[in-house]
């Protein structure tokens, strides 16, 4: 509306606008004036403060095979997971603990846009915190390498010593046992 703001009623220009092909409703009151734009590249500006991370950083970083075309981010104290669904894609957003929440975001660049996004340690960390906890070494095994479908030597390539940080700040079963798959090393089962 500020880009508007000129016009003497800007809610009929906008409106004309959208009709017109030169901007497309993302959410109420967000548009974008390119419709090939990435939905990965809009995810922070639907629902914020929030970074992607999960499933979609994991396809991301090529720590799991699969692609992924959800757009999937963190947030911390929303107490609820959102979904909007748009021509751009589908956004979901869900919660972490609000001391992990600020660590390992890395803050990317591409064409005209800035998002942020979990680093590969940091939305490892964060997919396991949503998962229900394994119990022993032999079951976060099974959940990272035939569950997640994790890739191995991707995975053994973290950096141990920060996902062992992170997991101070999750307190999460999963993400402890991380920590020692990680130190056991490769063939550790």
């Amino acid at each position: 509306m500020d880009e508007l703001s000129g016009y003497a009623n800007p809610r009929q220009k906008l409106g004309r606008l959208v009709r017109e092909g030169k901007y497309f409703p993302i959410v109420r009151g967000l548009y974008e004036t390119d419709p090939g734009t990435s939905g990965y590249l809009l995810a922070g500006s639907i629902y914020g403060p929030s970074y992607l991370s999960f499933s979609f950083a994991l396809s991301y970083y090529g720590l799991i095979p699969e692609t992924v075309y959800m757009y999937s981010s963190a947030t911390f104290d929303k107490k609820k997971k959102k979904m909007y669904q748009t021509a751009f894609g589908i956004f979901t957003y869900r919660d972490v603990p609000k001391s992990a929440y600020p660590h390992g975001i890395l803050i990317k660049n591409e064409k005209d846009y800035f998002f942020q996004i979990a680093s590969p340690e940091k939305a490892l960390c964060d997919q396991l915190y949503t998962i229900s906890p394994a119990g022993t070494i032999k079951e976060i095994n099974k959940l990272l390498w035939e569950d997640l479908r994790m890739e191995r030597n991707a995975v053994f390539d973290l950096n141990v010593d920060v996902i062992e940080y992170l997991s101070s700040l999750y307190h999460s079963t999963n993400v402890n046992l991380l920590v020692k798959v990680l130190k056991k090393g490769k063939y550790f089962d």
